[in-house]
């Protein structure tokens, strides 16, 4: 502790305390501990001295020229208080709050690109970068409410898909603050807003329309007008109803001809096995290796596989006449097919690797649709032997 001194330190008495050529440190009368001091170039700055439990502490508050002197006695009798209780002199500034745009970058880091697909990647940037950050970015997370998130909802109605999408990912975004405790449980404001009602895109190749679109491919192949390798992707695609990135990724090493089936290593709902029925193993038969390659669907490039079809399927449709239709349709349209032959829903799933039924749920109409058809040809059939009996009763 600092001997005693008969200085009172005030603007006046600061201002008239000399350089002597050395550091030289002036304590004040009335505050134990604290004091100025003088630097040998004649800088001025006040000091706090105390001894608390870890022993004797002294700690610089700022400069003279810097505040009010009694300010700076207020801060160093906190400062004073904190050193006798054992804490540190002063305290750290506290973190800044994070905002809407800080916990979006931490679930980018953390967890999206910890355990999302790139596809699914590039539609969280999507929906932050365009629309959440712009939207309520400088927010502090724990300010958000609902009606924020509810009028970004309704800003965005004339594309409800999309708005929808957004949503989602918040709600996601506000599952990871609670986990990481930025904001108190059940503090999630997106729970209260109702997503648009999404009309789904439904269309099924007709029988006529698979005869159309395998002229077309055949076409391609004899004319030499299409990547052989694509002309492949799409007759797989068409005869698994596997996803479009299943197929591209599929490597040679994932084809078993012993056991009739194929292993997809990065499925969406993880690796799976395929089932290689008799035209696939044709398709693939025809395909030609690239020495080098590892993969079934291989790019033009060396090395990679084909990156996308979806240029290659706008070709064969439309060299087919055929409208409406996506690259994904065709996954559709398998699953149409095996309802028509008498498939059910649960083993449509498992051809599809759904992980959810309710994923499968959305062919339940057509259930309805192959089960009036069966009925009918039955009735038909009958009828038709009900109607002989009565001629013949004539």
């Amino acid at each position: 502790m600092p001997k005693r001194s008969t200085l009172r330190l005030t603007t006046r008495s600061v201002a008239a305390l000399p350089a002597t050529g050395r550091d030289a440190v002036h304590w004040d009368r009335d505050l134990a501990g604290f004091g100025v001091r003088v630097q040998r170039n004649g800088r001025k700055v006040y000091v706090v001295q105390s001894r608390g439990p870890a022993g004797l502490k002294r700690v610089t508050l700022g400069p003279v020229a810097g505040k009010a002197i009694d300010q700076r006695r207020r801060e160093a009798a906190e400062v004073i208080d904190r050193i006798k209780r054992g804490l540190e002199p002063i305290p750290p500034e506290p973190e800044p709050e994070p905002t809407v745009a800080d916990l979006a970058a931490r679930s980018m880091r953390a967890y999206v690109k910890v355990h999302c697909k790139p596809k699914t990647e590039k539609l969280y940037r999507t929906a932050i970068d365009l629309h959440i950050v712009p939207a309520l970015g400088a927010m502090a997370v724990k300010d958000v409410r609902s009606s924020h998130v509810i009028e970004l909802h309704d800003r965005m109605r004339d594309t409800p898909s999309m708005a929808n999408h957004v949503v989602s990912m918040l709600s996601k975004m506000f599952k990871l603050a609670e986990t990481w405790e930025l904001v108190p449980r059940g503090r999630n404001p997106c729970k209260r807003v109702r997503h648009y009602r999404e009309n789904s895109r439904e269309r099924f190749l007709t029988p006529e329309e698979y005869r159309r679109v395998g002229a077309a491919l055949r076409e391609a192949e004899a004319g030499g007008w299409m990547w052989p390798p694509a002309i492949a992707a799409i007759r797989l695609l068409m005869l698994t109803g596997c996803r479009k990135s299943e197929i591209l990724t599929l490597r040679w090493d994932d084809v078993d001809r012993t056991a009739g089936e194929f292993r997809l290593r990065d499925g969406k709902r993880g690796p799976r096995m395929v089932p290689l029925t008799t035209p696939a193993l044709k398709v693939l038969d025809g395909i030609e290796r690239v020495e080098g390659n590892p993969w079934v669907i291989p790019s033009q490039k060396p090395g990679i596989c084909l990156p996308d079809l979806t240029y290659y399927w706008n070709r064969i449709k439309d060299h087919a006449g055929i409208e409406g239709v996506r690259i994904h349709d065709l996954r559709h349209s398998h699953a149409s097919r095996a309802l028509a032959l008498g498939e059910s829903l649960t083993m449509i799933g498992r051809i599809l690797g759904h992980s959810k039924v309710g994923t499968t749920a959305r062919y339940a109409h057509l259930v309805h649709d192959a089960e009036k058809a069966a009925a009918a040809r039955t009735g038909d059939s009958i009828g038709a032997h009900l109607a002989a009996q009565d001629a013949e009763a004539a």
